[in-house]
């Protein structure tokens, strides 16, 4: 590790938000721990890093499993010495079915990824951030706009979202002795494997189904450099980056 090295951990790095991020954060002179549950996904992300010059490595984790996470962070001690980034993005979501038919199954699962794992990461970065020298360093937490409304059929998610924001609440104060800020990005629409069906027709709150607005995902790795680029005594707190033809001003 060289004097100013800096170390970053993405989870869900393999696609989508978390690649797009994991590349901007590398082009800004990042070392990137590139965590999720598919390797080869993680491992095509680390190519596309390391063309363009950047550091980066790939660690298969589930965010969802405690003894995987302590691998994850351990890992990252051994390597490095130290962690300045944490950015919890890894999610998962349930089928778009009425709130009477989801399983427990799917509920649970998407508790575990999209908070429990959240939270398991979060406590690992603490016990780096608060023992290293210089103390502190900064978590991003991923919100969504679903963390401020729902959209039909989406309990499971737009519910752990919601908690998501106390968890980044709760962190940023439970961070301050520290010297760990922590800041929420909340994205809405951008154009991911996830977020394509947007382009064919969504489900909206009055019945009907209508083709949204999407953003290229590359902004949100942008938001999120800039996120990551401020000392750790300032922060941004919250900030929603969105396709701003999208419905949410307005969203019901």
């Amino acid at each position: 590790m060289t004097k100013n090295e800096k170390i970053a951990i993405v989870t869900g790095a393999g696609s989508g938000v978390g690649k797009a991020s994991s590349i901007a954060l590398a082009a800004d002179g990042w070392t990137i721990m590139l965590a999720g549950r598919r390797q080869k996904p993680l491992e095509e992300t680390a190519l596309t890093i390391e063309a363009a010059g950047g550091k980066a490595i790939a660690i298969p984790t589930d965010t969802a499993d405690p003894l995987s996470v302590k691998e994850l962070f351990k890992k990252t001690q051994i390597d490095f010495g130290r962690l300045d980034l944490l950015f919890n993005n890894a999610g998962t979501n349930a089928p778009g079915v009425s709130l009477e038919e989801l399983t427990y199954e799917q509920w649970i699962n998407v508790v575990n990824v999209n908070l429990t794992g959240v939270f398991l990461c979060t406590q690992e970065a603490f016990k780096i951030m608060k023992d290293q020298s210089p103390m502190g360093g900064r978590i991003i937490n991923n919100g969504s706009i679903s963390a401020h409304v729902p959209r039909p059929g989406s309990a499971p998610y737009t519910a752990t979202k919601h908690a998501v924001t106390g968890l980044t609440r709760s962190t940023s104060l439970d961070g301050r002795k520290y010297d760990i800020a922590c800041g929420q990005i909340d994205i809405g629409n951008a154009l991911t494997e996830m977020a394509a069906r947007m382009t064919k027709g969504v489900p909206q709150a009055n019945g009907s189904t209508e083709i949204e607005p999407v953003m290229d995902v590359s902004n949100v790795g942008k938001t999120v450099v800039h996120m990551a680029s401020l000392p750790t005594d300032a922060n941004i707190q919250f900030v929603t980056v969105m396709a701003t033809k999208m419905p949410f001003i307005g969203r019901g």
